[in-house]
This record gives C-alpha cells, structure tokens and sequence, in this order.
C-alpha cells in the first residue's frame, strides 16, 4: 500500500508540471518556428498565376523580419522541369531585380510550407516563377510589400 506522505509527493509533482505546462505554452517555450509564423496560403495555379484568395490582384504584405509560414499548393501548368519542378517562387527587389538570399523555391505539385524571415530592409520586392511552366510564364508573377 502506497502511503499518505507519498501520494502528496505524487500531487506536488503533478501540480509542477501541469504549472510548468500552462506557463510554457503562454510563453510560447517549446514551439517551434513554424507554429509562430503567420501562414500565408498562395496558390500557384494551372494557368500560370500566383493566386491568394479574397485578393484580385496578389499582394503579400509582411513588416521587416516578420516570420511567415509560405503555405504554397502548386497546380501544374504544361511544362515541368526535369526535377519534377511545376513552379518557382522566387524574390526580387523590385529596384534593381536582384534575388533575396534564401527565397528560391521549386514547387512540386501539392503542397509545401516554406518558413522564412521577411527581407529587412523595407520597400517593394517581385516574387516571380522560376519555371518555364508554359507560354504564359512570363506573367507569373506578383508584388510583395515590406513595411518597416
């Protein structure tokens, strides 16, 4: 039998951790980068185009440094790459075209997530398809805002 001294040992270590739970997850303690990233859905259609829903015209909008979760479904266009690429999504600054560092993705068809940090340094940048996905590639394309 299991005694009394022990069983109030037992809830004080139950009470621990739950304590320990609660304020871990208030904190934010044990997530990942992932789970803190806003998600921002893009499809990148069959017709060559960069889709978000509700939106017209695709803007992404982001502030300096923010982590954001690029939740991309690519739908094939007529043309592949030999990897099985069906899509790109890569950034440009707008100014001068060049690329950001760590923004170059081959889409496969499906759904991929991307994590990454926003540009820091403010302005307009281009995300633009870097697979020649059909005749209509070259339209492949939307604005990208950086605020500070």
């Amino acid at each position: 039998m299991i005694s009394l001294g022990r069983w109030r040992g037992a809830a004080i270590v139950l009470r621990l951790l739950v304590a320990v739970t609660a304020v871990s997850s208030m904190c934010g303690w044990g997530q990942s980068t992932q789970s803190r990233a806003r998600v921002i859905e893009i499809l990148a259609d069959h017709d060559s185009r960069y889709k978000i829903k509700d939106q017209k015209r695709p803007v992404i909008t982001v502030k300096t440094g923010e982590q954001i979760n690029l939740r991309i479904t690519a739908k094939k266009a007529k043309n592949l790459n030999r990897d099985g690429s069906i899509h790109g999504f890569s950034l440009l600054r707008a100014k001068d075209r060049k690329p950001v560092p760590d923004w170059d993705f081959l889409l496969k068809p499906g759904t991929q997530e991307f994590t990454v940090a926003a540009p820091s340094e403010p302005g307009e940048y281009l995300v633009v398809c870097t697979v020649i996905c059909s005749q209509d590639h070259e339209g492949m394309n939307m604005r990208f805002v950086v605020l500070p």
